[in-house]
């Protein structure tokens, strides 16, 4: 039987992977005047997978660190989200996602006993920065599929 969290990973990795083949317009679109497109959202899914796989390996090799919070305004804008193409995001995103399913499998259990400092936020676990993973995707999926309908 899997864990809850390898459900949740698959889960919301499932319902992300859909939305890089959008089409051109639909990636366009914004959940509200001034928010990211959706083509911004998937490319920041992609990175900040990426940041908190990271994180994720970091404490479990080297516990009790301290990690600095990343600016994902800056990522967005230096980084230009709007000439990343989708499919370099989507692989990105889905092997990242791959690799967390791995750690979460061999590490999850027993992992709110291992701790670092978050630069921002303080004293967390490793099994926070799992949660997280799903937590943040789930954030950023409701903002895409309300942009999806906001503009129909």
């Amino acid at each position: 039987m899997k864990s809850d969290i390898i459900v949740e990973l698959e889960r919301t990795k499932a319902r992300t992977l859909k939305y890089f083949e959008l089409p051109a317009e639909d990636l366009e679109k914004t959940y509200g005047p001034g928010k990211w497109t959706v083509r911004y959202l998937l490319n920041h899914l992609a990175d900040s997978e990426t940041v908190l796989f990271y994180r994720i390996r970091r404490v479990i090799s080297e516990p009790n660190q301290v990690i600095w919070v990343y600016d994902q305004a800056a990522w967005a804008r230096k980084l230009d989200y709007s000439t990343v193409p989708v499919d370099l995001a989507r692989n990105l995103y889905s092997a990242t996602r791959d690799a967390v399913i791995h750690h979460a499998a061999r590490h999850y259990d027993g992992s709110d006993q291992i701790k670092f400092v978050h630069s921002e936020t303080g004293l967390r676990t490793l099994k926070d920065e799992f949660d997280k993973v799903v937590s943040h995707n789930d954030h950023h999926l409701g903002q895409i599929e309300q942009a999806l309908k906001r503009s129909r």
